[in-house]
């Protein structure tokens, strides 16, 4: 089994910056790709970015060039730097990691952007 810890969210202006870390523990060495997720209110739970076990990484459209995704093997954490945040980043900010073990998420944390 794999835990994941989100931590790093809170509240924000917008314009500001946030940095979020997903501290992973259990059978770490057998995660392969982990990534953020995010829900806001009312909407489906979206990609944000996700990084390999190789280092490749991928955004949606809508954080590119302003979120930054990336990992610390030795110390079994995943980052999410956001600069440039808007209102419509504000949601629940979840840690997914794919396995062996299978895939795991973590209990999210809240990131709010007031205008």
């Amino acid at each position: 089994q794999v835990q994941l810890v989100e931590s790093g969210g809170g509240l924000v202006q917008a314009g500001g910056s946030l940095r979020l870390s997903c501290a992973a523990s259990g059978r770490t060495s057998s995660i392969n790709t982990i990534g953020w997720y995010r829900q806001a209110p009312g909407k489906q739970r979206e990609l944000v970015a996700t990084i390999s076990g190789g280092g490749d990484t991928n955004y949606a459209d809508s954080v590119k060039g302003r979120f930054t995704i990336s990992r610390d093997n030795a110390k079994n954490t995943v980052y999410l730097q956001m600069n440039s945040l808007k209102p419509e980043d504000t949601a629940v900010y979840y840690c997914k990691s794919r396995s062996s073990c299978g895939t795991h998420w973590g209990q999210g944390t809240q990131v709010t952007v007031s205008s």
